[in-house]
């Protein structure tokens, strides 16, 4: 139960959370707003918004579509001790090549500080969850289903199927979590009086046309009830020209007796192959979370995606 508990807090990360004191390597400004006045249309509401968000599964399929490319990939780790001072350091460029059968080439792998324990097994079960799930993800993890919480699968394969649930379709309740699996659920009719939801146009790369979609929870609510509903924000941004999902992020906060939390991530998309295909460039994560009986643990990553090259 520890377990699924600390690896529910990584997967809620898909976030932009509040600020945090300390080193932050997401520093690229790649969205620019119009203006702060929502758009207002017979035919874009926030309605189709919501539809769109909880019924899409081409993001998804972005993901699974890294395994017909060869790329590569730049991963910084960075940890943190309690005075949010760097304690270790990962770096990792690393080509995937599906070119016939797949390899994974490391380019460059620097460690420092405290990173591993005795027995050579990571010191922070997120940076454990991170190197599991993005480097696998790679290789075999993105299968052609869409992500499910059927709860038929056990150990690290029912937390990767939980972390896709609250990557893919945002929204739905996460099974086997205990006092938060249906916090999630923030496009239900109960949920709806506590947020407000928004779209935005703007820019994309400085070139794409696009909406932001964005779900917040309402500023008059008092502190109590704020500190009750645990998704903060969720951005989607979508092409205007196709509604495709070029990216989105969350800000998840939330604190009880069992655990608490402060997280963000935030994923990003770019047109491919004369822009047919669309597959992630960057992720971001950045989080502090705290369970009884372990180490208060700070982290944040960065991952970029380069080179793209259809394989066949």
């Amino acid at each position: 139960m520890k377990r699924l508990i600390l690896f529910f807090i990584l997967a809620s990360s898909i976030c932009q959370a509040q600020e945090l004191q300390r080193f932050n390597p997401d520093t690229v400004l790649t969205i620019r707003l119009d203006s702060a006045v929502s758009i207002k249309g017979e035919r874009i509401n926030v309605q189709m918004f919501i539809n769109k968000v909880t019924s899409d599964t081409s993001f998804y399929e972005a993901f699974r579509k890294m395994k017909q490319y060869s790329f590569t990939a730049e991963n910084r780790i960075f940890t943190f001790d309690k005075k949010n001072r760097v304690e270790g350091k990962i770096y990792r460029k690393i080509f995937h090549n599906n070119q016939g059968k797949y390899k994974m080439q490391y380019l460059a792998k620097q460690d420092s500080g405290k990173l591993f324990k005795k027995n050579g097994k990571y010191q922070l079960y997120t940076v454990e969850m991170f190197d599991y799930i993005f480097m696998n993800a790679y290789n075999s993890d993105f299968v052609k289903s869409a992500p499910t919480t059927s709860g038929d699968k056990k150990g690290n394969e029912s937390y990767k199927d939980k972390l896709k649930t609250l990557l893919f379709t945002p929204g739905r309740p996460v099974k086997g979590v205990p006092l938060i699996g249906s916090k999630t659920e923030i496009f239900s009719p109960n949920m709806r009086q506590y947020y407000d939801y928004t779209f935005f146009s703007g820019s994309y790369l400085d070139t794409i046309p696009i909406y932001t979609f964005k779900v917040k929870v309402k500023d008059d609510l008092s502190g109590w009830t704020k500190s009750g509903l645990m998704i903060k924000e969720l951005n989607t941004i979508f092409d205007k020209r196709n509604m495709q999902i070029l990216g989105r992020s969350v800000t998840m906060n939330y604190g009880n007796m069992v655990f608490d939390f402060d997280v963000k991530m935030n994923i990003e998309m770019g047109y491919f192959d004369q822009g047919e295909t669309i597959l992630p460039t960057k992720i971001t994560y950045e989080g502090n979370w705290d369970v009884p009986f372990k180490k208060e643990e700070r982290a944040s990553f960065l991952i970029l995606h380069k080179g793209y090259k259809k394989e066949h």
